[in-house]
């Protein structure tokens, strides 16, 4: 399987199944459309009027040699359909708030309350959940635990404290623990961000870019715009990070389809490592993405495409979804197992309960246990296992499919109350995000 494009004046050539990335020119483009479902002659004959005869012959002999090496056209490697169920868990969101201190229009967790109590979890809770990740990682050493909310700064003595909890456990267990915290910002000042940025290994800072567009969305509980209270704050915060791993991250809904102006802005404000995402939420909400907007984001992605090369020199940043490895990337468990959610990466609650991941927390049929009792609703946790590629009809053909790794389960459900169908819009945003980086690593390389 192959997947070709053009975007801009580059022809971007990729072999679906081994990875390889090659940038053609227009008559290997052109040829491509025919060789080699269509024998050599047959193509020649459907393009002579445009090419001269021995160019075409000799470009279809470059794309045999290729062929023959088994660089293009490649098969796809085997792909046991009966994964082993894994069991080993590696990484876990950890909601010590189940409160905020903004309202954000957009939150999937209810503004912070995740359809239930506002809630901070306590020390024994902490602890324990800590004690459940050791267990069940088995002999698995390095472990990620995020936390989140809610807002965690709520709750930043717990944080302290658990950090300190794991830093001993994990001298005893062999264990290697990767703190990271998502937060919004108000609650940042000079010694939380000494903390966090002495013990976190990622921080993610909540903002959604251009003041109009962030304060439509996020507000305060008296509907007051957050733009002015968090903007110098998670600067600072980003800032004092300098080279270690952070990034702003926002959302775009339907009220800013021109997300490319916001990334732009957040770069202005010297923001070098940038997230701005599609709203995951229902379809019949006003601020939804529909299939009409999907044009204008297509070029709202190749603008951002141009003008993130153009800085690359003078103003570079960093955008998360243009960033793509093809020379390595994820093993091909991984490749066909997504995110691992419910399995390897679970979150949870104040209260000890666990999910398949955050965006799943409140909506009890996908409760699978708690830290106390462990995992017994095996339905589930069986049922996001199976959401892999072997299991998606809609992911078998298509060309992004490892990239991706069959999308977000959340996603999947929120639009079709269904984790094994894709969803369709998200998707085809993918692709287009997809396209724009590997062009971007083609011509970076070229």
């Amino acid at each position: 399987m192959i997947h070709k494009y053009k975007l801009e004046d580059t022809y971007i050539l990729l072999d679906v199944n081994s990875g390889g990335v090659f940038q053609i020119d227009e008559i290997t483009y052109d040829i491509l459309d025919y060789y080699p479902d269509v024998n050599k002659e047959q193509t020649i004959e459907n393009l002579k009027n445009k090419y001269s005869i021995e160019e075409l012959s000799e470009i279809i002999d470059e794309i045999d040699q290729l062929i023959n090496r088994n660089e293009l056209f490649t098969k796809q490697d085997v792909i046991n359909p009966n994964f082993i169920n894994n069991t080993v868990i590696k990484a876990m969101c950890l909601h010590v708030s189940h409160d905020c201190n903004i309202r954000c229009k957009y939150c999937f967790a209810s503004q912070g309350d995740f359809q239930g109590d506002r809630l901070l979890m306590d020390e024994e809770t902490g602890k324990k959940a800590i004690d459940f990740l050791i267990e069940n990682s088995k002999g698995r050493r390095n472990l990620e635990i995020d936390f989140f909310g809610g807002e965690p700064l709520l709750n930043f003595e717990l944080v302290k404290t658990l950090v300190d909890y794991g830093r001993e456990q994990e001298k005893i267990h062999n264990k290697n623990f990767r703190f990271t915290m998502t937060t919004n910002g108000v609650l940042l000042d000079e010694e939380t961000m000494e903390y966090i940025n002495e013990n976190m290994h990622n921080v993610v800072l909540s903002i959604d870019g251009r003041k109009e567009v962030n304060d439509r969305m996020r507000y305060t509980p008296n509907n007051k715009g957050t733009y002015d209270i968090i903007l110098s704050k998670i600067k600072a915060m980003a800032d004092k990070r300098g080279d270690k791993e952070h990034y702003v991250r926002g959302t775009y809904t339907k009220y800013n389809l021109d997300f490319s102006n916001d990334v732009i802005h957040l770069a202005d404000c010297g923001f070098k490592h940038i997230s701005v995402e599609p709203v995951v939420t229902d379809p019949k909400m006003d601020y939804a993405i529909t299939r009409e907007d999907l044009p204008v984001l297509f070029n709202e992605y190749e603008k951002l495409t141009k003008e993130y090369l153009k800085r690359q020199e003078d103003k570079p940043f960093r955008f998360y979804h243009f960033n793509v490895d093809l020379d390595h990337g994820p093993c091909l468990y991984k490749r066909v197992s997504g995110c691992g959610a419910g399995n390897d990466y679970i979150a949870i609650t104040p209260q000890g309960d666990i999910y398949p991941c955050h965006q799943f927390v409140g909506d009890e049929k996908f409760k699978l246990g708690t830290i106390f009792e462990g995992i017994v609703n095996t339905t589930v946790k069986d049922e996001f296992h199976e959401a892999n590629l072997t299991e998606k009809a809609k992911c078998t053909d298509c060309w992004a499919k490892y990239f991706c790794g069959g999308g977000c389960l959340a996603n999947a459900y929120n639009t079709n109350g269904n984790v094994l169908e894709p969803d369709e819009i998200g998707c085809e945003l993918e692709k287009k995000r997809l396209e724009c980086a590997i062009a971007i690593e083609t011509i970076n390389r070229s």
